[in-house]
């Protein structure tokens, strides 16, 4: 009697038993929108003679850095996002790069909250507007791009902005040089209601 009870709940459902599984969609329907948004707008913005020689000179720079090293710098950094007391966040949105990041940031009347790009260890080499943290390397947005020698956009699952209330996701792809190198990583977020 039960069996028949069950039956009855998947017809009222609409369910029939010998129906073929139907294809589920492996993407929401917002990731191929981002994806087009940032393969036509954001890697071109990114892919400019100035990024990639600030990506490059910052790998020179901490070509030999060590895990301690990079710990302490993400730390410095996070203290000075806490107190409010900024010299190493202050250095580094005043950047040319990091100006020109945020003129694109403006430009694109509320699409884009936020972009910034690392070097090659996944700290910051520039930003449009503060990060919570300095180093991005122990993120999937790090990991699952540049950690993977990958020419995939990784796009994050969407969240709404407390304060803005805004549908947002970020999206992530390797920045490579002239000659095909990997050589560091950028990370947009993107107002999905403004696309």
């Amino acid at each position: 009697m039960r069996c028949w009870r069950f039956i009855g709940v998947i017809a009222a459902f609409g369910l029939c038993l010998n129906a073929q599984p139907r294809a589920v969609s492996a993407e929401p329907a917002y990731v191929s929108v981002v994806r087009e948004y940032v393969d036509a707008l954001v890697k071109p913005m990114i892919n400019k003679p100035m990024v990639l020689a600030a990506i490059k000179s910052q790998n020179l720079k901490f070509g030999d850095v060590s895990a301690t090293d990079i710990q302490v710098l993400d730390n410095s950094y996070r203290s000075e996002i806490k107190s409010g007391q900024w010299q190493m966040v202050t250095r580094l949105l005043n950047n040319p790069v990091s100006r020109y990041l945020k003129s694109k940031q403006d430009d694109s009347q509320g699409t884009i909250v936020e972009i910034f790009v690392t070097d090659r260890n996944g700290l910051n080499v520039a930003q449009s507007i503060p990060t919570t943290d300095y180093w991005q390397g122990d993120e999937n947005k790090f990991l699952k791009t540049f950690a993977r020698n990958s020419d995939e956009v990784f796009i994050d699952r969407a969240s709404r902005d407390d304060a803005t209330q805004l549908l947002q996701t970020q999206a992530s792809f390797t920045i490579r040089d002239e000659s095909g190198e990997a050589i560091g990583s950028a990370t947009v977020t993107i107002a999905i209601d403004a696309l």
